[in-house]
């Protein structure tokens, strides 16, 4: 019986044919003490013959002399055993602006060489099958990580946290699949039929509730994404100087008269290893000029928006104002300028008491931003949903496993609804065909990698 290759196996045999090596500096721009460019493709060995007088032992570092250059290590990665599943080499040169330039323009001088576009070596070793689409996206979210939280969950989808996850519903839904289409074969024989079937809607009657406890927690793209606290309250609260408080730099005007924010403020925290983006917003009240209105306008669009509002009040006010709500984002009353307060009404106010100008008080603002920040992330142990894509594609796994149950369609369909979830599911690994959408994914990594 001939073999018809999978999805994997024809881009694989595309990109072995492409025969371009492509070259990149992989290590970062501008002046470093060591600078790491990268080859890979079929021509990587002519390179290498090219700038150096005698290859390495494949994976071992050694100096050579790179085209009357520098002097550098090494690395030579024969394929399939490398970072692309390519043949691949690596030169580490020093770092300066005219040597980097002189070693990629050598290694273009062979035949066959081009410059590499951005991410265009990982796309290259997704497409070789070392890595699926969720751990491809793992590898991207690792290398942007700004925080201890990010890392370690960039570093669990890159290892295949979510790959696994997904290829076992997966085997599940081809499992009710098979019970499905055994059931369609047997039609004429209605107690088969209805035992396959209902074996079937077992297997996913099952699956549905993990599913949806999966699609419940968002812990994983507040993480990627930062977790959004907006600063709102009225006029001269000192919100202004709450943030300045918080990214202890002066980032934000300070003045005793009404209206002085006029446009959103952000700075990026990293509390307890989680990215915190505070913004700090236009004082809301009645009145005030077209600009200021404005200001408002957007104050409550991002506070609305936002994951958590700190709403502002003065200790010194006669009557600290309480907040009007922002639909279902919670809000944590915050009771500013502490120092100057002494009437009975600062201890009515439930919540947060501070002092931004002294500073008391702020460390435990701060363990409450990291608190919520942190709520359910790496509560289970597993790897939860980190991107747009990912979800879009779950609700429409969900919503045929929805249709599936109801019992009123005919077998032919409620089997078609299978297929279409596990082809969402496979078109999150890239088990399915996603050229769609494999454009803005490796755009995201910088060239060289």
């Amino acid at each position: 019986m001939k073999h018809s290759p999978t999805h994997h196996e024809s881009r694989r045999a595309e990109a072995s044919q492409s025969g371009e090596t492509i070259v990149a500096l992989a290590s970062g721009a501008g002046v470093a003490a060591v600078a790491v460019v990268r080859i890979s493709g079929p021509q990587t060995r002519a390179v290498l013959e090219h700038l150096i007088e005698s290859l390495p032992v494949p994976r071992e570092a050694a100096l050579r002399r790179i085209g009357g250059i520098d002097r550098g290590l090494v690395l030579w990665f024969p394929g399939p055993a490398s970072f692309t599943g390519e043949d691949m080499a690596e030169l580490q040169v020093h770092g300066g602006r005219a040597v980097v330039k002189a070693v990629v323009e050598a290694a273009l001088v062979t035949a066959g060489t081009r410059l590499a576009e951005r991410g265009e070596f990982a796309r290259r070793l997704f497409e070789n099958g070392k890595l699926d689409l969720t751990e491809v996206e793992g590898l991207a979210d690792l290398v942007s990580a700004e925080t201890e939280a990010q890392r370690r969950q960039a570093l669990a989808q890159s290892e295949g946290g979510l790959r696994h996850l997904y290829e076992g519903w997966r085997a599940e839904l081809l499992k009710a699949q098979s019970l499905m289409e055994a059931g369609l074969d047997f039609s004429d024989e209605a107690d088969v039929a209805d035992d396959a079937a209902r074996l079937a809607v077992d297997v996913v009657q099952a699956l549905l509730p993990r599913l949806e406890a999966h699609l419940a927690d968002h812990s994983g793209e507040r993480l990627r994404d930062g977790f959004r606290v907006v600063i709102a309250g009225p006029p001269n609260a000192g919100k202004s100087s709450v943030l300045n408080a918080l990214a202890k730099r002066d980032v934000a005007i300070v003045s005793e008269e009404a209206g002085t924010t006029r446009d959103v403020i952000e700075v990026h925290l990293d509390i307890g290893g989680m990215p915190i983006i505070v913004a700090d917003t236009a004082g809301l009240r009645e009145g005030g000029g077209a600009v200021e209105s404005e200001g408002i306008r957007r104050a409550v669009s991002r506070a609305e928006a936002a994951d958590l509002v700190l709403w502002i009040v003065d200790a010194d006010a006669s009557k600290p104002e309480a907040s009007p709500g922002f639909g279902e984002v919670p809000v944590v009353t915050v009771t500013n300028k502490s120092d100057l307060g002494s009437g009975p009404e600062l201890g009515d106010v439930s919540g947060l008491t501070i002092s931004a100008k002294t500073g008391e008080g702020l460390d435990g603002l701060i363990a409450e931003l990291g608190a919520r920040a942190g709520e359910g992330v790496d509560s289970a142990g597993a790897t939860p949903i980190t991107r747009t894509r990912h979800r879009a594609e779950l609700v429409s796994v969900r919503d045929a496993l929805k249709r599936f149950v109801n019992h009123d369609l005919d077998a032919e369909l409620r089997a078609e609804e299978l297929r279409i979830a596990a082809h969402h599911l496979g078109r999150l690994t890239g088990r399915i065909d996603v050229e769609e959408v494999l454009g803005a994914i490796f755009s995201e990594f910088c060239i060289g990698k």
